[in-house]
């Protein structure tokens, strides 16, 4: 049932594998890595771990979406995975929590009581735990629902040390409303997340790529070198002004979601590896580029993979303008 918009659950915990951690979350660190999920995100992860070494803090990671806030969190699951961390984090182990799901109520035993309240006392119970809430935001704020109750409950674990916990959360978001929750903000330590280079991104995009093949099922063709051209091509074509505004895409999602779409048109061509033209065509058919840039990118392609392509018999159509969506069908 609900009770103010609020989901309530009746749930008898008498058999231990009821709880919010074992309902609602995730062990970052039981994932399986291909690769580092955080690469070129040391100094971030080593301020998270100075962080969560310091008594009554907690780790607040603050920045642009699509900018890799998750990832460094699953960067340290990685790390404490391999035992490559600090002693005192050693065995610790990460549990991701969906924000929305502590926002609810539950019947516990016959008695009614919010979520959130239950974890923090589940969480006394349990040692070298740490949670990880995306979205952190959601449990701060002005209305009467109850987000601010949200917030009251979860600040005597944190001030006690009894919780130590991970918040992700957007610059917009932050500005708007955890900076006014003063209290709250006092348990934790901002880390400003920024958006990463060209350069960066395509060191990030570059060691991704075992994982992306690993999830596909195909390969990117060609050497070290060839790789690192492309991806050259797909991060110059994702840069800041040449982004279709309003998508809020920043490295190195953006230029993420033009790689995978080159793997995208590979596999419906039934083909076993990634070549030139599906990159050349994802560049083409992304849909956070502008039209514009996309030509201009798309002619700088083809002059940088010119002799590349004369020497393995390839041909790169010349695109127009006409050719490309519009910018109307590209914000969905």
């Amino acid at each position: 049932m609900r009770d103010n918009n609020i989901e309530i659950i009746d749930v008898d915990f008498n058999d231990n594998r009821d709880s919010i951690i074992g309902m609602y979350g995730e062990d970052l660190t039981k994932r399986k890595y291909l690769v580092n999920p955080a690469i070129a995100r040391e100094d971030e992860i080593k301020k998270l771990i100075v962080v969560l070494l310091t008594p009554e803090k907690s780790g607040l990671l603050v920045g642009k979406p699509g900018i890799g806030k998750t990832a460094i969190v699953e960067g340290l699951a990685y790390l404490i995975q391999r035992g490559e961390v600090p002693d005192a984090l050693k065995g610790y182990r990460i549990i991701k929590l969906n924000s929305t799901s502590l926002a609810g109520k539950m019947v516990v035993n016959g008695k009614e009581e919010m979520v959130i309240s239950i974890l923090v006392d589940e969480l006394k119970t349990m040692s070298k735990t740490i949670i990880f809430i995306d979205e952190i935001h959601t449990l701060i704020g002005g209305r009467s629902d109850g987000p601010m109750d949200l917030a009251n409950i979860l600040k005597p674990g944190l001030d006690r040390g009894d919780v130590k916990a991970i918040g992700a959360t957007t610059t917009i978001e932050y500005e708007t409303y955890v900076i006014r929750d003063r209290a709250f903000l006092r348990r934790f330590e901002k880390i400003d997340v920024l958006e990463p280079d060209e350069e960066t991104t395509v060191r990030i995009l570059m060691g991704s790529l075992p994982k992306i093949e690993a999830q596909t099922g195909i390969k990117f063709k060609y050497n070290n070198y060839v790789q690192n051209m492309l991806l050259e091509s797909i991060v110059s074509a994702t840069s800041e002004f040449k982004r279709v505004y309003g998508l809020s895409a920043m490295y190195p999602d953006v230029a993420f979601s033009v790689l995978t779409q080159a793997f995208s048109l590979a596999l419906f061509e039934n083909k076993k590896e990634v070549d030139v033209i599906d990159v050349y065509n994802a560049i083409k058919t992304s849909k956070r580029i502008y039209p514009d840039s996309i030509v201009k990118e798309l002619q700088a392609f083809r002059e940088k993979f010119k002799k590349f392509c004369e020497e393995t018999n390839l041909i790169l159509p010349i695109v127009t303008l006409e050719e490309v969506q519009n910018p109307e069908d590209i914000i969905q």
